[in-house]
This record gives C-alpha cells, structure tokens and sequence, in this order.
C-alpha cells in the first residue's frame, strides 16, 4: 500500500471516528458547523495562495 493511499485511508477513519464521537455526545450540529467552517476557510485560503 503507497503512503497515500495509508493517509487517505487513516483520514477517513480518523473522520468517521469523531462523527460516531460526535454522535455520542451529542454534538453533531457543532460538529457540522465546524467542518463547514473549515471547508470554506481552506477554499479561501486556496484562492489567496494560488
């Protein structure tokens, strides 16, 4: 297995993980908020770098 695929792979489990935590705690909707956060942040400072 290339280290990629290990990352990716490690990344997938590492996300599902803290969604069943989340899940648990009762946190989801934070949870949401915060990957949503994070997805357009990094889209901005995608553009800003480019």
């Amino acid at each position: 297995m290339s280290l990629n695929k290990m990352r990716k792979t490690l990344r997938s489990t590492e996300k599902l993980l803290g969604d069943i935590n989340a899940v648990q705690k009762g946190k989801v909707g934070k949870r949401i908020v915060r990957r949503a956060a994070g997805k357009t942040t990094g889209k901005m400072l995608r553009k800003l770098f480019k």
